[in-house]
């Protein structure tokens, strides 16, 4: 089960048969199985998790719903440049905060430590998909953040050395979203809601150089 923010991401991706296709934090599977579904099972679709437990919690969640995915126990920050896709969805591990129930977790699970590690991961993780990017392709760079330097202030760091731009995320029905303000334009911060988690997403295309 996803909830209705996370199955934005593979959505905006926009991901089509047969194109190489690479989900960067890919356990449990929702999203990775949801790009399965959106090209009818027939794209080259390659899920890194890094973690043994999720990574065969992913597998069996594949297995389950019969989707053609090439998973690898894998940290997406060491794959080899070697590799190329035409799409990538990095939904990258973050805080939580657009997840976060005040009254039980902010004491608990919410620190500023575990921010910080959420951004330099979060960093080291989106250059190594702009690396492995194929030049004027597209990605989504998404978390389930709310938080302004898990997002925008990720993405402003790689926007100022020209390698990247955003393409703007233009569906007539995301007006119907609850969202917040974002300080990139073209970009989407999902408000927490009763029906929503908080996230964000940013579309993202690699320049030609």
């Amino acid at each position: 089960m996803q909830s209705l923010s996370s199955m934005l991401p593979p959505i905006f991706l926009k991901p089509s048969e047969g194109e190489d296709i690479l989900d960067m934090a890919a356990a449990p599977g929702g999203k990775t199985t949801q790009i399965a579904s959106l090209t009818k099972n027939k794209a080259n679709i390659t899920a890194c998790e890094r973690n043994k437990i999720r990574y065969e919690r992913l597998q069996y969640n594949i297995q389950k719903q019969g989707a053609n995915i090439y998973c690898m126990l894998q940290d997406s920050r060491n794959l080899s440049d070697f590799f190329s896709f035409d799409k990538i969805l990095l939904d990258a591990p973050c805080s939580g905060s657009g997840t976060l129930n005040i009254e039980k977790d902010i004491e608990k699970n919410f620190t500023e430590k575990l921010v910080e590690q959420s951004i330099k991961l979060q960093t080291s993780l989106l250059k190594k998909a702009i690396d492995i990017l194929k030049e004027g392709k597209e990605m989504v760079y998404s978390t389930c953040s709310i938080l302004s330097a898990e997002n925008e202030e990720v993405i402003e760091k790689l926007l100022k050395t020209k390698k990247i731009e955003i393409v703007p995320i233009k569906e007539e029905w995301i007006n119907s979203l609850p969202l917040l303000p974002s300080k990139i334009k073209g970009t989407i911060v999902v408000c927490p809601n009763e029906f929503y988690e908080g996230f964000f997403i940013a579309k993202i295309k690699k320049n030609m150089l």
